[in-house]
């Protein structure tokens, strides 16, 4: 038992250490991103049968008790479907990396592709954000006099102003916010940098925020960070879709079009369409989104009705269009048809 402990214990540091970030060249927030839902099916699954983290093994990663995680997490955090599949796939990793390493370790991974992937609405044409003034509400809410108000805030603003993925937002690091040339660069998927215009809006708020929590200016450390064990680490995603949603629910009391399930990157997609209504070609707007194919940005002129609507209002006035005239009825000073109508002829 002891040799199968140390075996799975080795395997994941390998995996999180050599594999993730030398060989496969993932990025720092799928690393993160992996670290964390492993920290999560580990204690879940210590707290299940009694067993330490050191003495757990590969046998003790069952079908059964990986689904109950992922039943019971989905319906603690809200997991979308997309979410916990997600979540499930980064598991797998694991498991298929040990797999390639030891072929008899296989049988583990073959007992969770038993596990099926879960069926979700085909969102493809479905584009969900937030009006101007639902998402200018949002940015209201947090509380200028507290801490943690200053901190929340200016993450909103930036990642509105910047329309930046939540992953972009989190693997920030302070020295990547240039507020002499009002842009910030974000490392993107791939770990593609793109330098990003930025409000003189935003950079007041920066100050503010850096005054506070980066005295010494120090740019290798996260932009956005909590510390543990005294150490500066990056803020974790569950942090900011929690205090997104909490300003979001709170911000429904002055303006009722702000959605009920708000997430991070409908707070990029809001700024994306307010660009595109605001009469961003998208061609550019592809471009500021960091979108490797340009097609990808044309579910924001399938989504805007409006502009559908007001485009169909103009060309029908250039082409003249007028109303058809109504019809005389037949039996109008008619007595005789309409006896014959009525029956009474």
């Amino acid at each position: 038992m002891k040799k199968n402990t140390d075996k799975m214990l080795t395997f994941m540091r390998e995996f999180l250490t050599v594999f993730l970030p030398k060989q496969r060249k993932s990025s720092p927030h799928t690393i993160l991103a992996t670290k964390q839902v492993w920290n999560m099916l580990l204690l879940f699954v210590c707290s299940k049968i009694g067993k330490k983290v050191e003495k757990l093994t590969f046998l003790d990663f069952t079908q059964e008790i990986v689904t109950k995680f992922l039943d019971e997490t989905q319906q603690l955090k809200n997991w979308s479907p997309a979410t916990r599949n997600h979540r499930l796939a980064r598991i797998r990793s694991f498991f298929r990396y040990s797999a390639s390493i030891e072929p008899t370790m296989a049988i583990y991974l073959e007992r969770l592709r038993n596990i099926p992937l879960q069926k979700d609405v085909n969102k493809s044409f479905v584009l969900e954000y937030m009006p101007k003034e639902a998402m200018a509400a949002v940015l209201r809410q947090p509380d200028a006099n507290k801490k943690s108000g200053i901190r929340d805030q200016f993450y909103l603003v930036l990642m509105y102003d910047s329309a930046a993925r939540n992953s972009e937002m989190l693997s920030l690091r302070f020295s990547d916010f240039d507020p002499a040339g009002k842009c910030v660069c974000l490392w993107g998927k791939g770990n593609k940098p793109r330098n990003v215009p930025i409000s003189d809006n935003t950079i007041q708020h920066f100050h503010k925020y850096a005054k506070i929590y980066h005295p010494t200016g120090d740019g290798t450390i996260p932009m956005f960070y909590t510390v543990r064990k005294g150490k500066k680490g990056e803020m974790s995603p569950d942090n900011v879709a929690r205090f997104l949603q909490q300003y979001s629910n709170s911000a429904r009391a002055e303006c009722p079009g702000v959605p009920d399930n708000t997430y991070p990157h409908m707070v990029r997609r809001s700024r994306a369409m307010h660009m595109y209504q605001a009469g961003m070609p998208l061609e550019i707007l592809a471009q500021f989104l960091g979108h490797d194919d340009p097609l990808t940005t044309l579910v924001y002129a399938r989504a805007d009705n409006e502009m559908k609507r007001k485009a169909i209002e103009k060309v029908a006035a250039l082409t003249g269009l007028v109303e058809p005239e109504a019809e005389e009825a037949i039996w109008e000073d008619n007595d005789e048809m309409i006896k014959r109508l009525l029956g009474l002829s």
